[in-house]
Order: structure tokens, then sequence, then C-alpha cells
């Protein structure tokens, strides 16, 4: 039971800290607005850009992260200057072996 619990506190946490660094893609420039979209439920987070007017694209997805089990998966990862994968490994502490670049063909263990 103990360590039932300590499993799921720990996914909590992962998810905190995946949910804390994909948030602080979000902000505001002079051409978009970036917003953080988190889905609790599918332990989903990313952050979608829209861009002020007169844009080639209408929106899309700057980063986007799961938490599958005790690994996050990154779905998504169009921030050259500032990789997702190098934030949660240095300011979150995970391991690279526990983060999945699934946008670069990357699979969970089996």
């Amino acid at each position: 039971m103990v360590a039932l619990i300590e499993r799921h506190t720990q996914k909590i946490q992962l998810q905190e800290i995946v949910r804390q660094e994909v948030g602080l893609y979000a902000g505001n420039t002079h051409e978009a607005k970036l917003y953080p979209v988190f889905d609790e439920v599918h332990r989903l987070y990313m952050v979608v850009i829209v861009p002020e007017k007169d844009a080639e694209r209408p929106a899309w997805v700057l980063v986007m992260a799961q938490v599958i089990e005790d690994y996050v998966v990154i779905l998504e990862e169009s921030a050259i200057d500032k990789p997702l994968v190098e934030a949660l490994m240095k300011n979150g502490g995970i391991p690279r072996e526990k983060i999945i670049l699934a946008y670069a063909g990357e699979k969970l263990p089996e």
C-alpha cells in the first residue's frame, strides 16, 4: 500500500513539474499570444501560439508534453532556443531516460 501511495505521489509531482515547465513558454510577444493549455484528465500540457493578425497560420502548438506512467512524452517541440527536454532535465530534475521525444521518433519502453 505504501509503495502505491509513493508511486501516486511521484506521478503527481511529475505532472506538476511538466505543467510548470511548459507554462513558462506562455506569454505575449509583439506578434502573438502564447497560451498555456492544460488537460489534467489526460495529463497533457501545451502552449498554443495565436498570431495577432495577418499570419500565414492561424495558430499552432509550440510545445506539447504528456505524462504517461512515470515518463514525460514530448509530442511537439518547436522552441528551438529553449528546448523543453533541457528545461525538464535542468529545472525539473527529470532524468533523460524518463523523457521520450515522440516528435523525434522515440517510443515508450514496452
